[in-house]
């Protein structure tokens, strides 16, 4: 029989099988395929397979792997701790950007009170010039500064109503 059939017989490996046909000496040969054959008389052949042995562990490598699996333990725990932290931050970068964002709308918005402001200060001051100065064509200088008053207090009510918008 070839080394696997012994084997599996024994419920051993190939390899087993052949190192016990040199063991004990069994004759050996070739078969017309090529394979080595064993002749083996398996009532005669008594053969309980060892449990194999466990490996003695060296206590350095032992304290080392122990050492080395609390590191892995302690760094993922770190990594956990600052993934926490990470994210904590994000929400605060989010909040703090939505708020730059509506504090750059109500500038842009200020900004556009003020041109317009000045706009109408412009207006209003030349509006008094004019006043000042009574040279309108058209009337006398007592009827212009009435209309011209009014005027006035109409400018001066729009700006008011545009400065509470």
């Amino acid at each position: 029989m070839t080394y696997a059939d012994l084997g599996a017989r024994l419920n051993v490996s190939r390899e087993a099988a052949r190192a016990l046909a040199r063991r004990r000496r069994l004759p050996r040969s070739r078969s017309a395929g090529g394979k080595a054959v064993v002749s083996v008389d398996l009532t005669t052949l008594r053969y309980t397979p060892r449990p194999r042995r466990a490996r003695r562990t060296d206590p350095i490598d032992a304290s080392l792997a122990r050492i080395e699996a609390v590191k892995i333990e302690v760094f993922k725990a770190e990594i956990a701790r600052l993934e926490e932290v990470a994210t904590a931050y994000r929400v605060v970068f989010e909040r703090e950007r939505e708020r730059a964002d509506r504090l750059a709308i109500e500038l842009t918005q200020a900004a556009a009170e003020t041109t317009a402001a000045n706009a109408w200060a412009t207006r209003l001051e030349d509006e008094v010039a004019v006043l000042r100065s009574g040279r309108r064509p058209g009337g006398g200088i007592a009827g212009q500064a009435a209309l011209r008053l009014g005027h006035l207090a109409a400018a001066i009510v729009r700006s008011d109503r545009a400065a509470r918008r």
